[in-house]
C-alpha cells in the first residue's frame, strides 16, 4: 500500500522556507545588533563633544576652581530633543562644582584619568548614557584632577535603532520574499524531468515492457535504471506466464479428453448395473472437471488480457453471432427452441474481441445448462444509448436477493447441477474492463428471466 505523502515540491518549498525564515532571523538579529552599535556611536560622539567642552571650560580664578559651561555644548545635545540631559563638575577635592550632585555618586572616577569611561546608568528611574572625562589641574595655587559627568537619556538612541533595525527587517523581507519565489520556480523547473518521467509511463501501452529512454538528470539515473530492470523482469514473468497458461491448457485438457474418450469406449454391455452407475458418475465428474479447467483457464486468460490488451472498434453482433455458434453445441436437445436475433446488422463498440466473445459464451452456456428448459433467445441492440447483449430463457431463473452473490468467483446457486460458479464471474471480469456491467432482469409469471451484457457504444471521436 502506498502511503500518502505531501509531494516531493511541497517538502522541498517548506525546507527552502525554514531556511530562509531561518536565515532572515539572523540578519534581522545582526541589523538589530548594528543598528543598536551605530546609535550609540553616533549619540556617544556627541555626548562625548559636550563633555569635553565642559572640561575645557574649568578655569581656576583667584585660587579657586569655576566652570563657564559653553552654551555650544548644550546644543550639540540639543540635537536629541527628546531627550534630557543631566551633568555634574567635581572639582579636585571630590566636591560637586555645579550639576547634579546625586548624579553617578557611587562611580570609581580614576577610570577616567587614563581615557573617557562610557556606562549605562539609571538616574531618577529613567535610562541613561553616561559618560565621564576628567582634566588635570597643575595651578601651583589649585592642584589635582577634576571630572565632569554627562548623562542622556536614550529615547533618541532606542528611536534611531528602531529606525536602522525597521529597514533593515523591510530590505530582508523583500529579498527574502524574491529569493523564495526564485527558489520555487527553480525547484519548478528542476523537478520537471519527474513530470516528463511519469506522463511517459502514463502514456505507455499495458503492452509495452521496452526500456525507458529519457534524457534525465543524474540523480534520476538511478530511479530509471531500477525501473527499466524491473520491467525487463516483468516482462521475463509475463512470457513464463502465458507459457505457463499455454502449458496448462494443453497438458490438463489432453488428459482429460482421453479419459473421456476411454469412458465413451466401454462396453457397457460387459458391466454390471452397479459398474455402469459409477461409470456415468465418473462421466459427468470428469464433464465437470473439464468443463472447470476450461472456465479457470478462460478466467486467467481474461484478466491478462484486461491488463495487457487495447480496445479496438470491433462488431459486437459479429462476436456475439460467433459466440451463440461456439456454445450452443451441435447435439443439443430438439426439446429447446434457440434463436439469435440483432436489432441492426453492425453494432460498433470498443472491446476486445476474445474477451467478449468468452464473455458472451459463458452467459449463453450457464443459460443452456441450467437455465432453459424450452427455450433460448440471444439478442443484440441497443438500450438507453449502450449496446447491449440480452440472453433470455424459460428456466426458474436467479432470486432478485442472489444476484449480488452469483457474480462472485466460485459461488453459484447450482452446485448440484455441477456449476462451476465461474460463469458469471468472467462476464463480470469482462463487463468492467470494457466500462460496462451484467445486470438481471426478474422472472415474471409473462416474462422469461434474462441476463444482460452492456457495454458502451463506439464514439467516433475515438478516431
Amino acid at each position: 500500500m502506498i502511503r500518502h505523502e505531501t509531494s516531493l515540491f511541497s517538502r522541498l518549498a517548506l525546507r527552502v522556507t525554514l531556511i530562509l525564515s531561518f536565515g532572515a532571523a539572523l540578519m534581522i538579529s545582526a541589523a538589530w545588533y548594528y543598528g543598536r552599535s551605530a546609535a550609540n556611536q553616533t549619540f556617544d560622539h556627541l555626548l562625548l563633544g559636550a563633555a569635553l567642552q565642559m572640561a575645557g571650560s574649568l578655569s581656576i580664578e583667584d585660587g579657586k576652581l569655576t566652570a563657564s559651561l559653553p552654551q555650544s555644548a548644550f546644543e550639540m545635545l540639543g540635537l536629541a530633543p527628546e531627550d534630557r540631559i543631566f551633568y555634574r563638575l567635581i572639582d579636585t577635592e571630590g566636591q560637586t562644582l555645579t550639576g547634579y550632585g546625586d548624579l553617578a555618586g557611587y562611580i570609581d572616577y580614576t577610570a577616567a584619568r587614563q581615557k573617557p569611561v562610557f556606562l549605562n546608568d539609571e538616574y531618577r528611574g529613567t535610562p541613561v548614557r553616561l559618560v565621564v572625562v576628567s582634566r588635570v589641574l597643575s595651578d601651583p595655587p589649585l592642584s589635582g584632577w577634576a571630572y565632569v559627568l554627562v548623562a542622556q537619556t536614550t529615547a533618541a538612541r532606542s528611536e534611531l535603532t528602531q529606525e536602522i533595525t525597521g529597514r533593515a527587517m523591510l530590505l530582508v523581507a523583500l529579498m527574502s520574499a524574491l529569493a523564495l519565489a526564485a527558489t520555487i520556480l527553480a525547484v519548478r523547473y528542476s523537478l520537471q524531468p519527474i513530470t516528463a518521467l511519469g506522463e511517459m509511463i502514463s502514456r505507455r501501452d499495458p503492452q509495452d515492457l521496452t526500456p525507458l529512454t529519457l534524457n534525465a538528470p543524474k540523480e534520476l539515473r538511478p530511479f530509471l535504471g531500477s525501473i527499466n530492470h524491473f520491467m525487463e523482469r516483468l516482462d521475463q514473468r509475463v512470457v513464463l506466464l502465458q507459457r505457463f497458461i499455454a502449458d496448462a491448457a494443453h497438458q490438463i485438457r489432453t488428459p482429460l479428453t482421453a479419459l473421456s474418450a476411454q469412458i465413451d469406449m466401454l462396453d457397457e454391455r460387459e458391466v454390471s448395473p452397479a459398474g455402469l452407475q459409477s461409470v456415468e458418475r465418473i462421466r459427468t465428474r470428469t464433464n465437470e472437471l473439464s468443463r472447470l479447467t476450461g472456465q479457470l483457464l478462460s478466467h486467467a486468460m481474461v484478466i491478462h488480457r484486461a491488463s495487457t490488451v487495447n480496445l479496438e472498434k470491433v462488431d459486437l453482433v459479429l462476436i456475439a453471432r460467433q459466440a451463440y455458434r461456439t456454445a450452443i453445441p451441435i447435439t443439443v436437445n430438439p426439446d429447446i427452441v434457440v434463436s439469435f436475433e440483432a436489432d441492426q446488422p453492425q453494432l460498433w463498440v470498443a472491446g476486445d474481441v476474445v474477451s467478449l466473445r468468452e464473455a458472451i459464451v459463458n452467459l449463453i452456456s450457464n443459460a443452456l445448462c441450467h437455465g432453459s428448459v424450452a427455450l433460448l433467445a440471444v439478442r443484440v441492440g441497443v438500450a438507453e444509448g449502450r449496446a447491449q447483449v440480452e440472453i433470455t430463457d424459460d428456466g426458474p431463473g436467479i432470486p432478485p436477493e442472489k444476484w449480488p452473490l452469483v457474480v462472485k468467483r466460485f459461488m453459484t446457486t447450482k452446485a448440484s447441477e455441477g456449476s462451476t460458479g465461474l460463469g458469471f464471474s468472467i462476464a463480470v471480469e469482462v463487463a468492467t474492463a470494457h466500462g460496462g456491467e451484467i445486470g438481471f432482469r426478474e422472472k415474471l409469471p409473462d416474462r422469461c428471466f434474462s441476463v444482460l451484457l452492456t457495454i458502451p457504444l463506439w464514439q467516433e471521436e475515438r478516431d
